[in-house]
């Protein structure tokens, strides 16, 4: 079976699963709740506060458990659960200026030997991460057209994930190493500049989750002078 995992600052996604946010918490001791997962003899449960953003996701283990949590959800998604050993191959992404530097030790972290044995949600899984492949994530967004860009002289692909807005020119279809890179400029320092403003000019306490979905225009004479936590309240979207 084929997942492919986006391992974002922000959130980690795959095609069919749910998006979740890029944090986890670890006990010795089983916690409350359903949307447990347990490995190595540890429970982990996910969290609304995400990982502070890590250049080098293979430092410690926790992308590695964000991934079995993916891979459990987009195994369900597909209806691909067997009660034996399942062979998975992962296809991952880097932001093209860490490809060159981070590809193999990222292949590396997710590769296993030997067989991978977690449950979630009370459910046992048996995996075998029989291949890993890494691509450069602009050029991962491209792959789909790739037949229709060959035509085109040059096209500039662009990348904006959490932490990362990533570029890489295409020139007829081929990518021009020369012509890329990995700003750290994503929606997640944008969010930070939103909340700085809102605070400062609105007294606003906007919550990073809330900076997507809640609207401020038209919201000046009504919040001005008063303190309002927004996190979480639903809109269309903050605008500056």
């Amino acid at each position: 079976m084929l997942i492919a995992i986006d391992h974002g600052n922000k959130q980690v996604k795959t095609v069919h699963g749910n998006a979740i946010v890029s944090g986890v918490q670890k006990s010795k001791t089983r916690p409350y709740g359903r949307d447990i997962l347990k490995y190595g003899g540890s429970y982990y449960t996910l969290s609304a506060q995400r990982i502070p953003y890590q250049k080098d996701k293979t430092t410690d283990e926790r992308f590695f458990i964000l991934s079995l949590f993916a891979i459990a959800e987009e195994i369900e998604a597909q209806n691909a659960y067997t009660s034996g050993l399942m062979p998975i191959d992962l296809a991952i992404g880097l932001p093209p200026a860490h490809f060159g530097t981070q590809n193999k030790a990222f292949v590396r972290y997710f590769k296993r030997k030997e067989p991978i044995y977690f449950s979630y949600r009370d459910k046992l899984y048996s995996i075998l991460i029989r291949d890993v492949q890494c691509y450069p994530q602009a050029f991962a967004a491209a792959a789909m057209m790739l037949g229709e860009l060959a035509t085109v002289p040059r096209a500039l692909i662009l990348d904006v994930g959490g932490f990362t807005a990533d570029y890489l020119m295409l020139k007829n279809g081929h990518a021009d190493l020369s012509t890329c890179d990995s700003l750290e400029n994503g929606v997640i320092l944008l969010y930070n500049r939103i909340r700085s403003k809102a605070s400062s000019d609105l007294d606003v306490l906007l919550e990073e989750n809330g900076c997507g979905c809640y609207s401020l225009a038209g919201a000046g004479k009504q919040l001005r002078g008063r303190s309002r936590r927004a996190g979480g309240i639903s809109g269309a979207g903050v605008c500056q």
